[in-house]
């Protein structure tokens, strides 16, 4: 993984750097594919990547003009965006030597990613994260994939980038929405691994909040870190098990964003999700009551929401239809169901059963205390 500012300055050497890792000598293809969004807020793009690619020519060869496909959560929504991207490869005679570059938010690094793993039985992938969700988050891990049959995620592989370049300068022109979108992911792996991390969010609140760049590239950077360590150091990267740690909040999160269609962005519905799961630690007398304002008001001091109406959701038997994303969750690694709770802040405990007139109590809690706030 690389941090640095405006990769696509001729002048930088990091992505050439990146690409010559392995065979110095060698000029590598490179097939770039750009977020409709990004290209929109850069619209001289494609012409600094072909800058780019003149200045490190004897590294690097464009293997194709850049192609623009939708981006946010219509891009894995999208049934024929997988088989274009699978012949666009094809048609551009890429192999297993040659390079996708994938630039943009979370949602077409998926995409594109899992596209990528299919040729060839794998394409090399750099990701260029567009998104603070997708730098900290999103774009580190070995996943990829897209949403079919109403499921989030039902399609995808596990395969790890070839490296993963984040570009702060990317988040120049980003809406205020997505900045502040990707916080959520910086708290929730502070809560479940790191109080320092956690408590100097606290301190830089304000800050990230109006997205004051030294606070921004270090709460990325922390946040990268520490997925990056938990791949490198669980044991189980690629999910084998029944538990998926650094998804605290997510089994709700995923489902609140199929109940809203999306109208919630991950990092929001994820947001939600923290407050949810929360209240229940503490409801079950894991987390000290403190602890859990001190959650909800960070969440809160950041922009995020804490609540949505789709928690009240009902099926016609009176069930919240936000519960089925517990069968979800437990139907997506198989095994039984491990869900992540907290014991404090910093300290995650795994739990094989949640208590849904529990769910259902703090879910009421939270739309009397946490709803206008």
């Amino acid at each position: 993984m690389v941090f640095t500012w405006d990769a696509l300055d001729p002048e930088n050497p990091a992505l050439a750097q990146v690409l010559a890792e392995r065979e110095p000598a060698r000029r590598h293809r490179v097939l770039p594919i750009l977020d409709a969004g990004l290209e929109g807020a850069w619209p001289d793009l494609p012409q600094r990547l072909g800058a780019y690619a003149e200045r490190h020519r004897t590294r690097l060869l464009l293997a194709g003009e850049p192609l623009v496909v939708a981006g946010g959560e219509g891009a894995k929504n999208d049934p024929g965006l997988l088989p274009a991207l699978q012949r666009h490869f094809q048609s551009h005679h890429m192999d297993r030597h040659s390079f996708v570059l994938a630039i943009g938010g979370g949602s077409v690094l998926d995409a594109v990613g899992f596209a990528a793993a299919t040729c060839h039985r794998g394409l090399r992938l750099v990701r260029m994260p567009s998104t603070v969700l997708a730098q900290n988050d999103s774009g580190v891990g070995v996943k990829n994939g897209v949403n079919a049959f109403g499921t989030k995620n039902f399609m995808g592989a596990f395969a790890p980038p070839y490296a993963v370049v984040n570009d702060l300068r990317l988040l120049e022109r980003l809406p205020a929405r997505e900045r502040v979108s990707g916080f959520a992911e910086a708290v929730k792996v502070a809560l479940i691994r790191d109080g320092d991390f956690f408590a100097w969010i606290e301190e830089a609140a304000a800050a990230l909040a109006v997205g004051e760049w030294e606070a921004l590239a270090t709460l990325i950077r922390r946040c990268a870190e520490l997925h990056l360590r938990h791949i490198a150091t669980s044991g189980d990267p690629f999910e084998h098990g029944s538990a998926r740690p650094l998804d605290f909040g997510h089994w709700a999160a995923h489902k609140l964003e199929t109940l809203t269609g999306h109208e919630l962005h991950h990092g929001e519905a994820v947001a939600i999700g923290l407050v949810l799961d929360s209240r229940y630690s503490a409801d079950v007398g894991l987390l000290p009551a403190p602890d859990l304002e001190r959650i909800v008001s960070l969440l809160g001091r950041l922009g995020l929401p804490r609540w949505h109406p789709a928690l009240d959701a009902v099926d016609g038997d009176g069930r919240r239809r936000v519960l089925r994303g517990l069968d979800e969750f437990r139907e997506h690694l198989g095994g039984e169901l491990t869900i992540s709770l907290l014991r404090g802040i910093g300290r995650a405990v795994e739990v094989h059963d949640l208590d849904t007139t529990r769910v259902d109590a703090a879910i009421t809690w939270m739309r009397d205390r946490v709803s206008g706030r």
